[in-house]
């Protein structure tokens, strides 16, 4: 029994198809999971401008409170 050749690229096909929608489906996990770590991370910088405010902050009343003790060299 041989196989038509029709048929062979239709297999062929069918397989290729299935392998695309797994690829699709790989895809747009990816694009998910990047946009979750795009979020943290963009978190992450607004808490670490917040804290350099925060620094910055405290560094100007130390600055301030060394020259109110007459501390500053």
């Amino acid at each position: 029994m041989t196989v038509e050749p029709d048929n062979l690229v239709l297999e062929h096909l069918r397989t290729i198809g299935g392998e695309l929608a797994e690829m699709g489906d790989w895809m747009h996990t990816t694009s998910a999971e990047m946009t979750a770590i795009r979020q943290h991370l963009t978190g992450v910088v607004t808490i670490q401008e917040h804290d350099h405010g925060n620094i910055a902050a405290i560094k100007g009343h130390l600055d301030r409170i060394e020259r109110r003790l007459d501390l500053v060299d």
